[in-house]
């Protein structure tokens, strides 16, 4: 690739990329601010926290993966020049993640008093159960928000969304303030309140973009084929079939980090809460690495729909140089810092401690997190989802769960161990995405080419 086709590359790239990127750092900034502000309450509020949100973000991220689906679909329609399917696949979308939201709902609601039965410290599971139900309803408005952000993400505009989570981001920060700790007169509820805090701002999110879009002219055209009432089965089922698998991706990687959760709480509440910190600051750079993610899903769809595959190729591996780059950068600064960076959330020695030797192997699997996300959208651009699902349950249930099990509780890594079992299914997941993309995208690039040169 010469020079003035990376900088071209780069440069549309990252103008697609850095508004999701800053639009989902506001979302983890708001989980960091949530923790920082419950961590002056203790340790053990800390760690209720974590075992509440290791169920909640099980089902969120497998409704996020759902929603999904249409990103690539839009995005694909939009690069073949079919404006008329594009506000279908929002109605149907609208569908799909309006009934997987109150599916997920009621899991919640049902899985709720069963963490009593995971072996978590008592003290723990009482102030997690309420916390836990008042994020739970945030789950619909969250949904309905994924539908239109992933609609206009699926048009290559990023933007827009992001400067609404931005806003209530900051929103709800001001709401933890108020609700947490009962400044201004607001009763103070402690954990609590930065659940309704959660709520409240998912809901105006929700108003928000719902507003934006319907009223906007850039959209009208999109949405006058926009209707419930003509929905087609088989717009459903392909949606699905993109949707189910990818958000069970999530649900392999996120379950996986929710069972070393529930392992840690094994280990005890500083554990737990030592835990809660270092995963809380390696979902920053995770999550500012799904926005070339959602980058590269769009981009490779969008080749894919122009039938360009050498420019697919370039465009995919051009966007694995880049988050790999960006997650060393971050994994040098958890090195430098980590003995300073649990400090910001608790001061309780014991569990700074702990949380500093995690944040080292967190270091060690930032390039290889960055990896597998940027594999698991350019993958999903291709509209291939049942190869990599496949993967992601091999590499962490199969590999890399057991691994930390073993090194914790028979070899005694204790905490050290769990975390080395995640850093090897985070290793192994993103070697076979990127093998994956490489070689699906070569047999369509050879193809591409056959058929070219049996026309000439």
């Amino acid at each position: 690739m010469r020079l003035q086709e990376f900088k071209a590359d780069f440069n549309t790239t990252f103008s697609l990329a850095y508004p999701v990127m800053l639009s989902q750092l506001g979302q983890v900034m708001v989980g960091v601010a949530d923790n920082i502000m419950v961590g002056r309450l203790g340790a053990i509020p800390l760690a209720a926290a974590s075992l509440a949100n290791s169920i909640f973000f099980l089902m969120l991220m497998f409704g996020i993966g759902i929603s999904m689906a249409v990103t690539p679909m839009v995005a694909a329609a939009d690069g073949e020049g079919k404006k008329g399917k594009i506000g279908r696949f929002l109605s149907h979308g609208f569908v799909i993640n309006g009934f997987s939201s109150l599916v997920l709902f009621l899991v919640i609601l049902g899985l709720s008093p069963g963490l009593q039965w995971l072996g978590q410290p008592e003290e723990v599971v009482i102030l997690a159960i309420p916390y836990l139900l008042i994020i739970t309803f945030s789950l619909v408005p969250f949904m309905f928000f994924q539908t239109y952000k992933q609609f206009i993400e699926g048009l290559s505009q990023t933007k827009q969304a992001m400067y609404i989570t931005v806003l209530f981001n900051v929103f709800n920060v001001g709401l933890n303030w108020l609700l947490i700790y009962g400044n201004w007169g607001f009763p103070a509820m402690g954990l609590n309140g930065a659940g309704w805090a959660t709520l409240i701002s998912r809901i105006l999110m929700a108003m928000a973009i719902y507003l934006y879009v319907t009223r906007s002219e850039r959209y009208a055209r999109y949405l006058r084929g926009f209707s419930l009432k003509n929905l087609r089965f088989g717009i459903i089922k392909k949606m699905l079939r993109i949707g189910i698998p990818t958000g069970l991706q999530f649900v392999f990687e996120v379950g996986a980090f929710s069972t070393a959760a529930i392992m840690m709480g094994w280990i005890g509440v500083n554990a737990l809460a030592a835990h809660q910190i270092a995963i809380n600051l390696a979902s920053i750079s995770y999550m500012m690495a799904s926005g070339l993610s959602a980058a590269a899903m769009v981009r490779v769809g969008n080749q894919l729909g122009k039938r360009d595959i050498g420019k697919l190729r370039q465009v995919g591996f051009s966007i694995f140089g880049m988050v790999a780059v960006f997650m060393f950068l971050f994994g040098l600064a958890f090195l430098v810092f980590r003995n300073y960076l649990p400090l910001l959330y608790i001061e309780e020695r014991g569990v700074v401690e702990m949380a500093a030797t995690l944040l080292v192997v967190a270091a060690f699997f930032q390039i290889s997190d960055g990896l597998q996300v940027v594999g698991l959208g350019a993958l999903r651009g291709l509209s291939d989802v049942k190869v990599p699902t496949l993967v992601t349950l091999v590499a962490y249930w199969v590999i890399g769960l057991p691994l930390g099990y073993f090194l914790s509780f028979h070899l005694g890594w204790n905490e050290l161990g769990i975390w080395m079992g995640l850093l090897t299914g985070l290793s192994l997941t993103a070697a076979m995405l990127i093998y994956r993309f490489h070689s699906l995208s070569l047999r369509l690039y050879r193809q591409s080419q056959n058929k070219l040169s049996e026309l000439i």
